[in-house]
């Protein structure tokens, strides 16, 4: 494969790029705003929209060695 090909092939839009950092980031604020407003559901949902971005790391992160191990 030349280089052109996998530079045409790496590219994206920039809404391709931060959809998903973009979506992280509301569920976090959503996380640390219901944690600001009460206790109860409140706490639930602070923890479920701030355990989302967190399960998701770990799931990339080892999606990413179980590739890395494969191309070795």
């Amino acid at each position: 494969m030349t280089f052109e090909a996998k530079t045409r092939r790496r590219r994206q839009s920039l809404g391709a790029i931060f959809v998903v950092p973009a979506i992280l980031a509301m569920l976090s604020g959503i996380g640390l705003i219901s944690a600001l407003l009460g206790d109860g559901m409140w706490d639930g949902l602070s923890w479920l929209a701030l355990s989302v971005p967190i399960v998701v790391v770990i799931w990339f992160a080892l999606l990413r060695r179980r590739r890395g191990s494969r191309n070795d």
